[in-house]
């Protein structure tokens, strides 16, 4: 069973069996705030009077291509990866059929019939919000609200409440020493390397990452999981695991470690990435791009090198690329990115001016999204105060 089935069946056996009686207990809240993928609360709710939001968290380029997507569905024969032109999404930039999410790619499994169902029922919700601010996506928030398209659905009012990012402190022993290191580094002069919670390389990939982070002399923090085609176990919810206690060492090119210790630092698994994001001494992130790592990283004026693997990861890493300017896409000529292109898009971000000019463009980012949370003046504070005080009363 697929990712998607898989949390489809378990988020509707949950609500249906507990659900209800939760918010009961509770004394009938105010409203309710779902996932994309917990819409059977609006049956529950609807009974009770009370109001369901939607938390979209993902992009909102990907909102409005998931608006879109009944129309798509009603009016487009074959798949659409098959189409002979980008998609035209009503009010945003046509999206090139590579880089559609995954899960609309096979219109005929179940994945696909599962995010039709959640998408097609977002215009119940007594409004959405959305992990974003207009500093980063004005485009696409503007056509929410004024493109005919969206107000002939009806979609609900939409809150750009982003960006919203968890923050984690680091306790750990290990990652004090990962800090620690940073704390010695010249500003701006560490890549750091990691894919997210779910993303994982096969073991021919990594051996490539490491040989391209070597090439380039840069200095770097790799969070390296162990490879994909090692361990049956290494999914989207384990990602990686199955032999980290042997250490990083056992999965990369032999003497590696050793010969970069100093200027780099591999830890296995996991980093606190939102303290590595925001350290002075990062300069650059290589990151799949989902969005609340793009979001971390943009909130920290850090640069990205793009390097998606699933999901709407792809459509991210264009935006990011070529709309927003704060990336550069790995270039993936085939099923293994060589050393030679890693090293070149680690340099060009690291030491080239065509990093300095992303480095730019993301501190600016990084003030918009501190000017959007600010509290009582930012357009995301009174987003969500708007909502706040409707609950009130």
């Amino acid at each position: 069973m697929q990712l998607l089935t898989q949390l489809a069946i378990m988020v509707e056996h949950s609500l249906n069996a507990s659900l209800k009686s939760v918010l009961l207990q509770i004394g009938t809240p105010k409203a309710l705030i779902i996932d994309i993928f917990c819409t059977q609360a609006f049956d529950i709710c609807k009974p009770l009077s009370i109001p369901v939001y939607s938390f979209f968290t993902a992009s909102v380029a990907l909102m409005n291509f998931s608006l879109y997507l009944p129309t798509m569905d009603r009016e487009i024969d074959g798949e659409f990866v098959d189409l002979p032109e980008p998609v035209a999404v009503p009010g945003c930039t046509p999206i090139r059929t590579a880089d559609l999410l995954d899960q609309v790619k096979d219109r005929n499994n179940d994945e696909y019939m599962w995010y039709l169902h959640h998408v097609g029922r977002l215009p119940e919700a007594a409004g959405i919000f959305l992990n974003s601010w207009e500093g980063i996506e004005p485009v696409s928030i503007q056509s929410l609200t004024e493109h005919p398209f969206y107000r002939g659905i009806p979609i609900p009012e939409i809150f750009p409440v982003g960006p919203l990012i968890k923050q984690v402190e680091c306790t750990a022993e290990m990652d004090a020493e990962l800090i620690n290191w940073l704390d010695e580094q010249p500003s701006k002069s560490v890549l750091f390397v990691a894919l997210g919670s779910g993303g994982t390389f096969t073991s021919d990939q990594m051996t490539e990452l490491a040989w391209g982070l070597e090439l380039s002399e840069q200095r770097f923090v790799l969070v390296a999981r162990f490879p994909s085609d090692r361990s049956a176990s290494a999914a989207y919810f384990n990602a990686g695991s199955g032999g980290e206690e042997d250490g990083p060492a056992r999965y990369l090119p032999e003497g590696f470690v050793e010969r970069t210790k100093g200027r780099g630092v591999v830890v296995a698994s996991w980093a606190p990435q939102i303290a590595v994001l925001g350290h002075v001494a990062t300069g650059g992130f290589l990151s799949h791009c989902g969005w609340n790592s793009t979001l971390e990283s943009v909130s920290s004026g850090v640069p990205m090198i793009a390097w998606p693997l699933y999901a709407e990861q792809r459509m991210n890493a264009t935006i990011l690329e070529e709309e927003v300017g704060v990336a550069v896409k790995v270039a993936a000529a085939a099923a293994v990115v060589g050393r030679e292109e890693i090293e070149r898009v680690v340099r060009l971000v690291m030491e080239g001016e065509k990093g300095k000019e992303m480095r730019e463009k993301a501190r600016l980012l990084k003030e918009s999204a501190a000017e959007a949370l600010s509290v009582g003046g930012g357009g995301s504070w009174a987003s969500l105060a708007k909502v706040a005080e409707r609950w009130k009363k």
